[in-house]
């Protein structure tokens, strides 16, 4: 396993570039096996979750062409729907929960899939119930192997359906919605997921020549046709990375600009950040984080202390819980931070109460952060990354730091962060791959 060793404590300036949006990538990857013809994708983050799925698609016989930095050309026309059954498949498609959205598009395209028990971050339950009850309803057939914990599913024909999610799942939507431009006739999809991911798909579906109206809502109408083509796609800045760079801004007292990132593209991200005190600008293509000694957690017009809590888009991503506890710790005031859809992201605050900072954690999904307000550092140790974004959040603790740090299982950093380590260093980090 690799690690992180980071010397904190030192104030960061400069200009980063933040990769293209992970989630959006891997459905929009999936949605390359809709069509015989070449689909172009710019933006392509190179981190090993969006790397482990293209090497998914080789495997079932798309050809994969790297034409530049970040940029691939994908032709899906001589697949080989049984190498979904390879031992090699199995393997991979196991690893990644992003696996499950080749679902849709092998039914769509072939009237079979197979899905082993998918991956990911040990977050919490995360139900696959939408994907499947909604599949169904298209005219798909699960059959779960017990033995060795997969799903194999056919199809004889797809038909539209109306269907009510018992969730906005972004990935259960995706599927579904992929699935469903090429059933015949009608299908509408009510409460379903509306992120600016689920935008972005729909978008360069219809280009492709399905049919979806309703784009941007939570209802989405979608006319089956027989054929899809081919399309050029680029992927959205990442909204998480955006997010933790103005975490690290804040918390390490640090002036840092992050390119070609636009604040109509993130939603609620910004208020948050602002109600934690922290000031987020816009400057052209660009968005600007000032130097600030001291940020100031807001109060409610009662006075009662301030709270956040994560939400299904357009309410506060998820994603972004473990960056705003760590912004918290040194802010000026307190925060009670509500962490609703996963019951296991709040765990690693334990790395951060060693670290110095002055956290209650109430229950699985309640924190209490007391800010320091920057009258005392945290301490650096050595800690271990539990999953994509608390390892990141706690990289930003342990570059805020006084003195020496180590993170291990970066591996989960890597999953979802490009190339961290260097881009932080042309900041100034003193950060170094162990």
């Amino acid at each position: 396993m690799g690690s992180f060793r980071i010397k904190g404590g030192k104030r960061l300036s400069g200009e980063i570039i933040p990769q293209g949006a992970k989630n959006e990538a891997l459905q929009i990857i999936c949605a390359v096996l809709l069509t015989e013809e070449d689909v172009l994708l710019n933006n392509v983050p190179d981190i090993v979750d969006v790397n482990r799925l293209i090497e998914l698609l080789v495997s079932l016989g798309v050809k994969v062409t790297k034409t530049a930095d970040n940029q691939f050309m994908f032709n899906a026309s001589n697949i080989s729907p049984d190498n979904l059954y390879s031992k090699e498949y199995y393997k991979n498609a196991s690893s990644i929960r992003g696996s499950v959205m080749l679902l849709g598009p092998m039914l769509a395209r072939f009237g079979k899939g197979f899905l082993p028990q998918p991956g990911g971050d040990k977050i919490g339950r995360r139900r696959l119930d939408t994907h499947f009850t909604g599949l169904e309803k298209l005219g798909a057939k699960f059959d779960y192997d017990e033995t060795k914990k997969c799903y194999h599913i056919k199809v004889g024909k797809l038909h539209g359906a109306n269907m009510l999610l018992d969730e906005a799942s972004v990935t259960g939507t995706a599927n579904i919605l992929m699935t469903a431009v090429l059933a015949e006739g009608e299908t509408t999809i009510f409460n379903a997921a509306c992120e600016p991911y689920l935008v972005q798909l729909s978008k360069m579906l219809n280009r492709m020549g399905a049919n979806i109206e309703g784009v941007g809502s939570n209802m989405l109408k979608v006319k089956g046709v027989k054929k899809l083509g081919g399309t050029t796609h680029t992927m959205l800045a990442d909204m998480i990375e955006v997010g933790s760079f103005i975490g690290l801004a804040a918390m390490t007292q640090s002036e840092i600009t992050i390119k070609d990132a636009n604040l109509d593209d993130l939603g609620l991200i910004p208020a948050v950040f602002r109600k934690l005190g922290v000031k987020v600008e816009q400057k052209g293509n660009d968005i600007f984080i000032p130097q600030q000694d001291n940020y100031f957690i807001e109060s409610y017009i009662d006075g009662s202390i301030m709270s956040i809590a994560d939400a299904p888009w357009p309410g506060f991503t998820p994603d972004l819980i473990s960056i705003v506890i760590v912004v918290a710790v040194q802010a000026k005031g307190s925060v009670l931070i509500h962490q609703k859809m996963f019951e296991s992201r709040l765990f690693f605050v334990d790395k951060l109460i060693d670290m110095g900072a002055r956290i209650i954690l109430c229950d699985p999904h309640r924190a209490t952060v007391i800010g320091l307000n920057h009258e005392y550092a945290l301490r650096g140790i050595k800690m271990s990354s539990p999953d994509i974004r608390a390892g990141v959040a706690l990289l930003i603790a342990a570059l805020s730091a006084n003195g020496d740090s180590v993170i291990d299982n970066i591996e989960q950093i890597d999953r979802g962060y490009q190339n961290i380590d260097e881009r932080l260093r042309k900041l100034g980090a003193e950060i170094e791959r162990v």
